[in-house]
Formats: structure tokens, sequence, C-alpha cells
């Protein structure tokens, strides 16, 4: 099919990628007055961007490869984000475990230092050093809100109690949790507020330089149609396939590319009763995370193993679910096996391709390289981690500012998102007052309300008297008032849109109950009358 013949509007940016590094460039852009076009081939927030272990961490290991200045730099962005987005990011507590059999990755920075001064250690993670490096933890980033670092007694402490009894000690430190998907969505919809066209399904399929304008060919993967899009700056956020992107779309001289590093995380019932997460160090070095989950489950990850093409999806194959079943059952009392898992997912990261020689010792830093040469300027994003994005998007920013004269400085530290303005410490006020206000809502669903829009709940629920006023039932609190606001504010278009990204109702509705959603969603947004079987 021909493009559509180009207006003669010219974009200041078109920005590749609708995953967190899109959205937050697009959203940083926007707020100093640039004209932004975001194309995504898919939902956003569909790859990498929801598929992470939802936390906002400084990425304690990290410090074994003495990444300091990203350690920092994730550690202040902590308490820059909770102000920013209360009701999608909180504060959690971690229980390191320490036992003396615990060992390094022997590939760091600091294994190998320890194994120069210290051979008697043979691998073993001293408890002094642990200490050491969360006293770091604690002071690099300028604390204010999280408490700090503290010792437990396992033997008499509640979070002792699901462990096994040699474990008599643990370092308890803090970090956030974040709900990564809805992070993207919200920044996408500030961009959008603030004068970007944000376009989800659209593929790019050519790009090509006319002097100091890229024009780009984009089809609509839902019509087929296709047009052609113009813009003075590109910046190719595609994540897993930036580097097809350089390569492939762009066909750019280049040398860069990224390395594509698959992280798998399992899902089971809820295995210990309180709302801490553990940090778990395995006898060969790696770490994962067992963290509460969505009330009654635990998430349990993640792996890193080197996945070499992005058009594969990545899935969480046997061998790694059996892999965190035996990291977790190392620690846990009660062992777990394949049939408590209750749901896989796994993604890709996009790593700046440095040569190292694992995938755990790859770097997690992020990397902007513009390229100007032949004509108008792109810029490629390599790595990253979802705490660091708004600096990344500010790091973009001084990158094409030269080719924006007068373009206006840093604005978005302590800006809220959609439905964030309220305070750190205001979620249970308003739980209680949609409740109040609402009272034909549960406490959990109040809770779910809160937790995913904010200040917005209101909005979402309108008018509403009565949960008949909400319209059909969809299953697991979720209405056909929520999906319409979904639909009309959030891009979402089919039922995985709500149910895995937008939210994780998916762990509690039926196969039946999706299927059915997915229909009435099709019917709404060609124009059609729900039908009664939507909600059955």
């Amino acid at each position: 099919m021909d493009a559509t013949p180009t207006t003669t509007h010219i974009h200041d940016l078109l920005i590749i990628g609708g995953g967190i590094n899109g959205c937050g460039i697009a959203r940083d852009a926007a707020g100093r007055g640039l004209d932004v076009v975001l194309v995504e081939m898919n939902d956003l927030a569909s790859a990498t961007s929801s598929a992470s272990t939802k936390l906002f961490h400084g990425g304690l290991r990290y410090l074994e490869y003495f990444e300091v200045r990203l350690v920092r730099e994730a550690l202040i962005e902590r308490e820059t984000l909770l102000r920013a987005m209360p009701h999608i990011s909180w504060p959690m507590r971690f229980v390191l475990p320490y036992h003396r059999d615990m060992r390094f990755e022997g590939d760091t920075p600091t294994s190998k230092l320890l194994g120069l001064t210290m051979p008697w250690m043979k691998g073993r993670r001293p408890a002094w050093l642990i200490r050491l490096g969360l006293f770091l933890y604690d002071s690099l980033g300028g604390r204010k809100i999280l408490p700090a670092t503290k010792t437990l007694d396992l033997r008499t402490a509640p979070e002792g109690a699901p462990l096994e009894d040699k474990f008599e000690r643990a370092f308890e430190y803090s970090d956030c949790w974040v709900e990564d998907a809805r992070l993207v969505v919200l920044n996408a919809r500030d961009a959008e507020a603030r004068g970007a066209r944000i376009l989800s399904r659209r593929k790019v399929l050519s790009a090509s330089r006319k002097g100091a304008i890229w024009q780009v060919t984009v089809e609509d993967t839902e019509t087929g149609a296709t047009s052609i899009i113009e813009a003075r700056v590109l910046i190719n956020a595609g994540g897993p396939w930036a580097g097809e992107v350089i390569h492939g779309t762009l066909r750019l001289n280049s040398r860069e590319d990224v390395r594509l590093v698959r992280g798998s995380h399992i899902v089971t019932r809820r295995l210990f009763d309180h709302d801490k997460c553990y940090f778990f160090q395995g006898t060969d070095g790696r770490i994962i995370f067992a963290i509460p989950y969505e009330s009654d489950f635990t998430l349990i990850g993640t792996t890193d193993q080197d996945h070499d093409d992005p058009s594969n999806p990545p899935v969480c194959t046997e061998e790694e679910q059996r892999y965190l079943v035996d990291f977790v059952n190392q620690y846990l009392k009660r062992h777990i096996g394949l049939d408590d898992i209750v749901w896989t997912y796994s993604g890709v990261r996009p790593l700046y391709d440095d040569g190292a020689s694992s995938a755990t010792a790859a770097t997690r830093d992020y990397t902007l390289k513009v390229h100007s040469e032949g004509g108008a300027p792109v810029l490629n994003i390599f790595g990253g981690k979802i705490t660091t994005y708004r600096r990344l998007a500010e790091g973009a920013m001084e990158k094409v500012a030269p080719f924006f004269p007068g373009l206006s400085g840093a604005w978005t530290a302590g800006v809220p998102l959609p439905g964030g303005d309220f305070p750190v410490d205001g979620v249970a006020a308003l739980i209680s007052r949609l409740q109040t206000e609402h009272p034909y809502l549960s406490a959990a669903w109040a809770r779910r309300l809160v937790k995913a829009y904010g200040t917005e709940a209101w909005d979402v629920l309108g008018d509403a008297q009565k949960t008949e006023d909400l319209g059909l039932d969809f299953g697991a609190t979720l209405t056909e008032r929520e999906v319409i606001w979904l639909i009309e504010k959030e891009y979402a278009r089919r039922a995985a849109d709500v149910v895995w990204r937008r939210s994780k109702l998916g762990l509690r509705l039926s196969p039946d109950e999706i299927e059915a959603l997915d229909r009435w969603m099709e019917r709404y947004l060609a124009g059609q009358p729900a039908m009664a079987s939507d909600s059955q």
C-alpha cells in the first residue's frame, strides 16, 4: 500500500518506542515546548517495561561492579520518584538473610579484589563487606524519606519464621516498589496533556534523511494504512529492537549495538505473611528477590540469560523456573515446586554491549549516542533501568538541545504524574475517603483503585452511587466504566492491555472472563452495542 503523502507539518522529535525511556523522553520534551510524536508498534510497555522486577532500587549488587555513579543516581531518584507517584510506587523493606556460605559471582571486580587480598575466603561474601555495602547504600543518595538499614535476629523476628533455621541474622534495608507498566502509561498521558502525540500500534517501516529532515514511514498495524511523518530529530528508544532500528531501519554505519539479556520471573501463591521482601543470595553468587505481590501472591526473580533475537518472544523456560524454585528452596522451610507456580513472565533488557563476559556482569547504566553525519540527527538510547528513566530523559534532552536553540531546562523533578498529587504518606487517607464517598466499594476494591489511579480514582468512578451504575461486571472488581476509562484515557485496545499491563487482574480472572472482556472491547472500539454475555 502506498504511503499517504506527507503534509508540510514537521515535528521537532519523532520517538520510536513506547517503553519507559521513550515515554519519559516524550513527557520531558513536550514539557519544554517541543513538538513531539511517539510511535510504538504494539501496546505501550508491551515488552521490557512491563516485565521488570517492579522495583525502584539503587541496585545494591551493582556496588560489586564499582558502578557507584549509577547507584548514587538511582538512590537519589528513588525519593524523587516516590514524591511524584505515591499511588503506583511505595517504600518497601528488604530482608537480606546472612549465612557464611554465601558467595560472590566470580567475575565481579570486588570478588577479584577479595580473591587477591583474602584468598582464604574462597569467594565468600563476608558479613562486614555486606554491611559496608549497605552503609554506602544508605549514604550515597542523601536519603530523607526511607528508613536506614538495621540488623535483625531471625531467631526471634517474624521475618525469620519462614526461613530455614540456619539463617540466624539478616540485614534489613529500604528500596521501593513500582507498578512498571502503569508508570509508562502515566508518562505517556502526561506527555499527551503537554502536547505530544502518542501513537500506539504504529510500526516504523522505513526512515530516511532528506537533508535536515527525517522522513519516516509508519504502518497502522490494525488497519494496514501507512503514512509518512517528518521530524527534525529522531530518537531511537526501541529497547530490544534498538539494534534493528540502527542497522535495519535507519541503515546507519555504526558499530554500536545492544546486548539482549532475558530476565524471567515466577509468581506463586503467597509464601509468607509479612509485607517485606527477601533478598536471597545464592551459592553461585547470584541474587534473587521474593516479593509480596498483589496481596495474595509472591513474585520471585530474576534470571540473567543472553537472548539472541528480539523477534523471539521471551518466555520463562522450565529450566529457569526450576532454577528459581531451587534457589528459593535453599531459604524457605516450606519448599515449593513447579506446580506452585501460577504465572510466569519474561522480559529482555536491552543493555549497551560493553563486551562484558556474562549477562549478569553487563552494565545496567545507560548510554546515549548522537549521529548527525549525513544530515538530520538521530539519538540512539542503549540500556538504562526503570529507576533512572527520568534522568535518562534529561540526558536525552541535553543531547538534542544543540539542535533546538533556546530550549528550556530540566523541569520534571518533583512534578507529579497523573493521579499522584497527594503526599507520599497519604495513601491510607485517600483509600478511606474513597470508601466514604463510594460506600459500595469493598476495602480491597478501593485500595486497588487508589493504588492504580490515585486521585483520579474519583474520575474513573464518576457519578456512580452504587455498583450497578458502573455497568457490566467483568469479574475481580473490573467494571465497564473502568474499562472505558482505560480505552479512552490510557490507550488500551485489547484485554491483555487491561489485565496484564494496566493492572494484574489476569491473576484473578479466568480465561473465559478475559476472552469475554476482549470481545466487549472489540465491539466497543467498533461502535457496536455490548452484549449481556460479555460479563458472564
